[in-house]
């Protein structure tokens, strides 16, 4: 079976022993560990997750509650509408999710298991016939279902509608990646490896919906509740736990979103728990300091904050899509990705582009910069009579005090305990990379035998053309890939043996690039077939994505395109 995803064919076969660019085959000290397991602090952090998700849902209804026994329904409102419409959103993208995950289940797995048949008994793997014989195979089983296992499936459903129609769904995907993670720490070895790969599709879901939930539900509740403290002038301890609870969810969905997505992908370092910790408080502070300025503006500005948030949302917007990012698979997904990040820079930094962020970094910190020093110099000015001069101070010096921790936080992170840099692709690409870890191979052994014409059943999508600085030479491929020796002396580390057995999934798609989601994890299509035929291939296959710096696929690209 050639399941394709946009244009994408997967196909299985077997492996084809690659070879690591010259000079290229010294690894780091810190190289990334091969087969990370679940460990008790990623239980541990998940369990931390659904305490943080509980507290703040709960302490944003009981202020609802509270507004409304108050008589406040002004505010009562505000709050709920700002609880409701997020939730709902979310509700509705994770149950589209669950049921384009468990449709026609039987019918994919029938299939993949029909593809792994063939490629055991073959010796390489032809896409040409492969939907025939899936198609085949998938009817002979879909008409013997029984109803027992009908009646199954829809209690699952079921049960799921239940979940979502309760606003629980982040609830069951954070115990469900709870157990994938336990199952892969009880299970033998190959079981062990299909349910970490399962939780770690299971943790990037959960971290997307989360993330966009906080900067939809907490970041607005965070500055209500911050502008009508203001607006007041006291703090009830309601508000203050509301409050409190949003920005802890705000740093904590912040920090556990960059371990997810660096966790997904071996051609990056993981994060450890301590630069988890000290990035969660980097963006705590700075929200926090951020929140303050808005709240202290919209106390007395209600319009002209509107349009300041509208006006600023569209530079960042624009900002983001010049910058040309890669991290759904259409073009209008793009645009709509590009829409919500400009919704989360309004309050703080998020990398979308692979590549040195410092200048970007520093130009979007001494932009938020100066709207904090404005918003609230402008409040200082404009404040009620009401407001004392020794109250308006310690107001403006939270806020001060707050950015310049977080300030200093992101630079304990970024010169303490960010990873170092990215892993060597051509370590990853030509040594033994197993599930939990995608491998990216660019050249195969100029010695194997070549991998068959049929294996891609598609032109690539999104090629980049070559620079005009570039020039593909037309003799051996290995000339293009001639590296410069290194003068400076260096103590090889032993080179591992790379892994010549098993089947390999083929994805025609060049790899994303950090700090983009890798195309299996976000395109669900793939996601299915690839777990399919993980769980029914005897051996763990690797991933392999098309590879730009080869002669061939140049090539290809000018004959195509």
């Amino acid at each position: 079976m050639a399941a394709k995803s946009d244009g994408t064919a997967v196909s299985l076969q077997n492996d084809i022993p690659p070879t690591c660019l010259p000079g290229l085959e010294k690894r780091s000290p810190q190289w990334r560990p091969v087969g990370k397991e679940y460990s008790l602090l990623d239980c541990c952090w998940t369990l931390c997750a659904l305490l943080v998700f509980f507290s703040d849902g709960a302490s944003d209804l009981w202020l609802a509650a509270d507004y409304y026994l108050r008589r406040d329904y002004w505010w009562f409102a505000l709050t709920l509408v700002f609880i409701i419409i997020p939730s709902v959103v979310v509700q509705v993208l994770s149950f589209r999710w669950f049921a384009y995950d468990y449709s026609d289940a039987n019918g994919s797995g029938t299939a993949a298991a029909a593809m792994v048949a063939a490629s055991n008994a073959e010796s390489h793997f032809s896409t040409k016939d492969s939907d025939q014989r899936g198609a085949g195979r998938s009817a002979a089983v879909t008409g013997s279902r029984s109803s027992a296992e009908s009646c199954c499936r829809a209690s699952v459903w079921l049960f799921q509608s239940v979940v979502h129609v309760l606003q629980l769904a982040q609830v069951w995907r954070y115990v469900h990646a709870l157990y994938l993670g336990v199952q892969s720490r009880w299970r033998g070895d190959h079981e062990h490896k299909h349910f970490y790969w399962r939780t770690m599709f299971e943790n990037a879901d959960i971290s997307m919906l989360r993330l966009l939930e906080t900067f939809l539900k907490s970041a607005p509740q965070l500055v209500l509740q911050l502008s009508i403290m203001v607006q007041t002038g006291q703090v009830l301890p309601l508000q203050g736990l509301s409050a409190s609870a949003s920005l802890v969810s705000l740093g904590w969905m912040m920090a556990s979103y960059q371990k997810a997505l660096r966790d997904s992908r071996d051609d990056k370092l993981p994060m450890s728990y301590k630069a988890v910790v000290v990035s969660m408080l980097w963006h705590l502070f700075t929200v926090g300091a951020r929140a303050m300025a808005f709240a202290l503006f919209v106390s007395i500005f209600q319009l002209y904050f509107g349009i300041f948030i509208v006006a600023h949302w569209c530079a960042m917007t624009f900002w983001i899509i010049r910058g040309e990012t890669d991290f759904c698979m259409s073009k209008w997904e793009e645009i709509i990705y590009n829409m919500m990040v400009g919704i989360v820079y309004i309050f703080c930094w998020f990398s979308v582009r692979e590549g040195p962020t410092r200048c970007r970094l520093l130009l979007y910190s001494l932009i938020i910069l100066g709207e904090n020093v404005a918003l609230t110099a402008v409040w200082y000015i404009y404040r009620s009579q009401r407001s004392a001069d020794f109250y308006a101070v310690v107001v403006v010096c939270v806020v001060a005090c707050s950015y310049a921790l977080g300030t200093f936080f992101m630079f304990v992170y970024y010169c303490l305990l960010h990873p170092d840099g990215p892993v060597s692709g051509a370590y990853i690409g030509c040594c033994d990379v197993q599930v939990g870890a995608v491998s990216d191979p660019c050249v195969s052994s100029p010695t194997s035998a070549p991998p068959p014409l049929d294996a891609v059943s598609s032109p690539p999508r999104t090629l980049q053309r070559t620079k005009g600085g570039e020039s593909v030479p037309g003799g051996d491929v290995g000339e293009v890939f001639k590296m410069r020796t290194l003068k400076a002396s260096r103590t090889a580390a032993p080179r591992l043996t790379p892994r010549t057995e098993g089947p390999v999934i083929r994805i025609d798609l060049p790899r994303k690039q950090y700090p983009a989601w890798d195309a299996h994890f976000i395109d669900r299509r793939l996601r299915k077939t690839i777990l399919v035929l993980e769980a029914a291939s005897p051996v763990t296959p690797r991933i392999q994505y098309r590879c730009l710096g080869t002669l061939k696929e140049v090539m290809e690209y000018e004959t195509t395109v």
